[in-house]
């Protein structure tokens, strides 16, 4: 299996990264070894395969670019095939929808979700459509000036589009058909002010949806309308350990594939948060905070197996191998460290 991390770049984000770092996963031990750097990228902040995962797609943050890749079976190297234009600042996460034919992106600063058509190599084309999105800002004076769309995830079905707006403190739905995005039924639920949400994971086989608030460091869980795409809030847990009194901002979360724990990371207190998920109700329970073992861990990941969590630790550079406990999700430190420049995001390739 290969691993692929994007890493943040430019001076202007007091970045170390060189580009784009291929590793080579031992599946046995959860370490990591350097295959490949593809350099001379600017930012590649956030990655996404295809599912034959011979195509890679890369957003590249603080710019305005989409970027393809074709992915080497046998080395798991990666070769460029082309680039287009978001039409928008700053595209902070991309989806492929489930054909395959459209990628979805957000523009964080301008505020857009913009739809690329692919062509049959799996290049990018022109982009088809833009959607501007609006509200009123909420009251955090830095943070939140404007919409700041973070995340464009599909739902299970593919149906729709959700995404976590952080300048507005609101979680949009869209319909996705035909390669074009429109409003749903039901096309927002407001967050808690300031609360910011940033991402956000899906229960594998029950109707909940976990949004991870950047601002506030907390999680709320949703109850999904599979047929309107209507969300319905029923819990806000804190993802810091009660005994912590400092600033922290929550990054990133994901839900287990047996959907009983969900995690989330903390840039502040550095940790992984876990949780366990009540399987009647979808309620969460905070069990662990678990160290990140590095400085400000904006990503993390569970392997395939869910033997494993890889946490990109950004501004310690490293990125950080924990154990999962089969029994519970609870996590545990290895000895397995590899440094890699501003770390932002991974995606896993079978070899």
């Amino acid at each position: 299996m290969f691993a692929y991390v994007g890493s943040r770049t430019t001076r202007e984000r007091n970045a170390r990264g060189d580009g784009i770092s291929v590793f080579k996963c031992d599946a046995a031990t959860g370490q990591l070894s350097l295959v490949q750097v593809v350099g001379d990228l600017v930012n590649p902040s956030f990655l996404a395969r295809n599912k034959a995962g011979d195509r890679l797609y890369v957003v590249h943050g603080d710019c305005e670019d989409i970027s393809a890749f074709k992915i080497d079976a046998a080395s798991g190297k990666l070769e460029f095939l082309n680039r287009q234009s978001t039409e928008g600042q700053n595209p902070v996460h991309l989806a492929l929808d489930p054909t395959e034919k459209f990628v979805v992106v957000s523009n964080h600063i301008t505020g857009t979700l913009v739809v690329l058509p692919m062509a049959e190599d799996g290049s990018l084309l022109p982009l088809t459509q833009k959607v501007q999105l609006a509200g009123e800002p909420g009251p955090h004076r830095k943070e939140q000036p404007f919409t700041k769309p973070h995340f464009n995830p599909f739902d299970p079905t593919g149906q729709f589009v959700l995404v976590p707006d952080k300048g507005l403190d609101k979680v949009f739905t869209f319909r996705f058909a035909d390669g074009q995005l429109r409003a749903a039924d039901v096309p927002d639920v407001a967050a808690r002010e300031t609360s910011g949400p940033r991402h956000l994971a899906f229960h594998p086989t029950k109707p909940w949806v976990y949004v991870v608030n950047e601002l506030d460091s907390t999680v709320t869980a949703y109850h999904l309308d599979a047929k309107t795409g209507e969300l319905k809030p029923f819990q806000i847990v804190s993802s810091l350990a009660d005994t912590f009194t400092a600033n922290s901002r929550s990054s990133e979360i994901e839900v287990d594939q047996a959907g009983q724990t969900v995690y989330a990371s903390n840039r502040g207190e550095d940790s992984i948060a876990v949780f366990s998920v009540n399987p009647v109700s979808g309620r969460l329970t905070l069990i662990q905070t678990q160290a990140a073992m590095g400085r400000t861990p904006r990503f993390f990941v569970l392997d395939p197996s869910n033997r494993w969590m890889y946490v990109l630790n950004e501004d310690s550079d490293t990125i950080v191998t924990l154990g999962v406990k089969s029994q519970d999700g609870t996590l545990s430190p290895t000895q397995h460290e590899v440094s890699c420049g501003s770390p932002v995001c991974m995606v896993f390739v079978s070899a």
